[in-house]
């Protein structure tokens, strides 16, 4: 009775219409994902190939799953008891070892990257698992299926961390697909069947606050790479402007997301009904454009501070222009996951980075940053005082 009742006290509490701040030890957990996202992003910059960007797209793909998972774990258990707070130390472990493996992940270090992910995922469900109360049917019948669901997939992670070459590509990729496909599913396993709408309820504005911070995460590696870049490079009048676009790009993006998208997002998860089927839409699945339109732009900045003028390339090309516009089609299709509309600003701003990649290759590496950070400006200011006027009528 007193080992149910340790394991009860570890719940949250969900209550309608109230916000559970973010605890400390979820925000120190984060910090491992700072080092993931540099790791992925210079990961791209160094095999920006067809190759690489498939292989960097897959990683990146891992790195977000086991990062949200962790969220939806941390959105039930209470991270301010002592047994969760050392599971996410020990998930902090992990997630180091899991972001020094990237570079290297195709190569010599693959069956580490391996272990690491299979482990976080497992090991945490597990956790999860055990921490649930008998009484609770509904959560341990969910924890269950998570848990052979991902006991499926550490297998193919593991026999693509001792394959090479392709093999390992495909068996990965395998792995990817099983697991974005099981929340799709619900989870469903023999005897059990499929998860119910009720075991998934989350206390929405916490869910919303960890992945906003995340963002916060993306766009913070973004800046502190071409801090550190600028720092190196002679300070002539062409790196200056490069800079300056990358930080006002960075900027906007961030008021484009944060200015009324995520305090939306937030109320709606908090007062929905089906709290747990809009956060696996919203936050799982499209969040994922939003970190890795960032991600892509990060590279764009690095390539432009260094080399400003002439012809811009293919690499160039695709990361500066990719970026944003990954960007937009992620926030677009969030925004209107929980308005229900699809914002004109952002339509108009993906068809205006569609028409810039007809002729982007004849600007130099500066301008065509310059012109892809007006277009989310532009985006940013329409929105605002589109959504003004709306308040005002």
């Amino acid at each position: 009775m007193a080992a149910d009742n340790a394991r009860g006290a570890m719940f949250r509490v969900i209550v309608p219409n109230q916000h559970s701040r973010v605890t400390y030890a979820e925000l120190f957990f984060d910090l491992v994902f700072v080092f993931a996202v540099t790791q992925i992003s210079h990961t791209l910059l160094h095999h920006f190939t067809p190759l690489g960007a498939v292989q960097v797209t897959l990683l990146f793909l891992a790195v977000w799953w086991v990062w949200v998972y962790t969220a939806w774990v941390t959105n039930w258990l209470n991270p301010e008891l002592t047994p969760v707070r050392i599971l996410l130390f020990l998930m902090m472990l992990g997630g180091l070892v899991l972001s020094t493996t990237i570079p290297a992940a195709f190569e010599g270090r693959g069956l580490w990257f391996a272990l690491a992910y299979a482990s976080m995922q497992v090991g945490r469900t597990a956790f999860w698992l055990f921490a649930t109360p008998p009484h609770r049917t509904l959560v341990r019948h969910n924890a269950i299926r998570i848990l052979a669901w991902l006991c499926v997939s550490a297998v193919l992670w593991i026999l693509g961390g001792f394959a090479e070459g392709q093999t390992r590509l495909w068996l990965w990729g395998a792995a990817v697909v099983w697991e974005y496909i099981s929340p799709a599913a619900r989870f469903w396993v023999p005897k059990l069947g499929f998860s119910s709408v009720e075991a998934w309820a989350v206390e929405g504005g916490h869910m919303a606050e960890r992945c906003a911070g995340f963002i916060i995460i993306a766009l913070g590696e973004a800046i502190v790479v071409n801090g550190a870049t600028f720092a190196e490079l002679d300070w002539t009048s062409e790196n200056i402007l490069a800079f300056l676009a990358a930080l006002t790009g960075a900027i906007a993006m961030w008021w484009i997301y944060f200015h009324k998208g995520a305090e939306a997002g937030s109320e709606l998860l908090s007062k929905s009904m089906e709290s747990g089927r809009l956060a696996r839409l919203a936050y799982t699945y499209l969040h994922m454009p939003i970190i890795a339109g960032i991600i892509l732009t990060a590279v764009s900045d690095e390539l432009v501070l260094k080399h400003p003028s002439g012809h811009s390339d293919v690499r160039t090309v695709i990361s500066t222009i990719g970026g944003p516009l990954v960007f937009l089609i992620g926030t677009i299709l969030f925004k209107h996951s929980i308005r229900g509309f699809l914002q004109l600003s952002h339509g108009v701003g993906i068809l205006a980075l569609l028409g810039l990649g007809w002729f982007g290759s004849e600007l130099s590496p500066l301008w065509l940053s310059v012109a892809t950070t007006l277009i989310l400006i532009v985006v940013a200011i329409w929105e605002s005082m589109s959504l003004r006027s709306k308040a005002d009528e």
